[in-house]
């Protein structure tokens, strides 16, 4: 798609703060006004669609894309997106240590061990943790507080919680990203404690490495995104 605008602009609107480009309203691709709940974060829209040359590239404007899920999938399907995101908690990642070799598993004890403790405390919802990867049964009180979190997020949270829980593969990270416990590279790096394991003792290769890159960008810009929801 070429660009066809000249001039990117931010307006209040009745439902918070628009874009427009050429005083037009900006669309989600279901046709929806792009309207944000924050002046930073339409402002931070305006600048990804104000950024592009003479093609236009949806990769490049993470941030759109996610306002975008908020306003045309999120909104309409916030009950079973909130069930999806808060399934994740069943067999979250942080709760699943090795047993060899010694390193990796203090490691993980390390890392994973306080994200465990911080849920705890924040959610009332404490994680059974084992070895292996044969799943093991988690409290239901536990998982009801965690589920009722997912839940009360507002759509453009869940949005962003949705995208942290899948890039990290841990609900518990991606609640400790969105709720400041971690920044966007620790909860990469939490996320990635096996792999980053295995690539210091066996090296990594090209397409690996990109797809680690790619990642960490996703995850930076969906931190991103949670803050600039903050105002």
């Amino acid at each position: 798609m070429r660009r066809v605008y000249t001039r990117v602009e931010i307006a209040e609107t009745s439902g918070g703060v628009g874009v427009t480009l050429d005083g037009k309203p900006l669309k989600t691709p279901g046709r929806r006004d792009l309207v944000l709940p924050t002046a930073g974060l339409a402002v931070a829209v305006a600048a990804e669609w104000d950024a592009q040359q003479q093609e236009i590239r949806p990769a490049s404007m993470p941030l759109t894309r996610l306002a975008a899920t908020a306003i045309d999938r999120v909104a309409v399907q916030h009950e079973s997106i909130s069930e999806e995101v808060a399934g994740y908690a069943a067999t979250d990642l942080v709760c699943y240590r090795a047993d060899h070799p010694p390193a990796l598993a203090a490691r993980q004890k390390a890392v994973w061990q306080p994200l465990i403790d911080w849920a705890t405390l924040r959610y009332d919802a404490p994680l059974a943790v084992t070895t292996g990867v044969i799943p093991t049964g988690q409290p239901e009180a536990s998982l009801k507080a965690l589920a009722a979190a997912v839940a009360a997020q507002d759509d453009f949270r869940l949005a962003a919680l949705h995208a942290a829980t899948a890039a990290c593969g841990s609900l518990v990270i991606a609640l400790a990203l969105l709720e400041g416990r971690l920044d966007a590279d620790a909860a990469f790096s939490a996320s990635q404690l096996d792999e980053s394991f295995q690539i210091e003792e066996w090296g990594e290769d090209a397409e690996a490495a990109g797809r680690r890159r790619a990642l960490a960008a996703d995850i930076a810009a969906t931190a991103r995104f949670a803050n600039l929801l903050s105002g």
